[in-house]
């Protein structure tokens, strides 16, 4: 998966802790959907302001549950070094939306992963059309890749 990250991408830093590992002193496999997670939030308060998913759920009734998650694991994650999530959004369809994230450290690939969301009413978990103003910002960030 990994190869492709356009130069647009948000460059997201998580701190990994000595509570994020396991005695082989490696981040626990179920941390790296949580920090490319946070990378994705990361991306909608840069886009959106305001604090992402909460303010995306409470503010504008727009839900994102995730429907499909993939992930390659290609090096160890440890609290050694920063760990950088690169995110952007690779496809918006009717209903949905594709995030990628690059998870690195020192320059080498850790994670890469594929994140798969439907837009909900988040009042009634009904699947909807993304609102006017997300669909503007993503295929802006969408024209950006397809010009680089």
């Amino acid at each position: 998966m990994s190869g492709d990250r356009p130069e647009n991408a948000l460059r997201h830093e998580v701190r990994v802790t000595w509570g994020d590992c396991d005695p082989a002193k490696i981040a626990y496999t179920a941390r790296l959907p949580w920090f490319a997670l946070d990378a994705i939030n990361a991306w909608w308060e840069d886009r959106l302001g305001g604090d992402g998913w909460f303010q995306m759920e409470l503010d504008r009734n727009v839900g994102t549950p995730f429907v499909h998650m993939s992930m390659d694991f290609l090096a160890p994650v440890t609290p050694r070094d920063r760990l950088i999530c690169h995110v952007w959004p690779a496809r918006l369809g009717k209903t949905s939306i594709d995030f990628r994230v690059d998870g690195e450290q020192q320059r080498r690939i850790c994670f890469s992963g594929r994140f798969t969301s439907v837009f909900t009413l988040a009042d009634e978990f009904r699947k909807q059309a993304p609102p006017e103003e997300i669909r503007r910002i993503v295929e802006a960030s969408l024209a950006k890749l397809s010009s680089i």
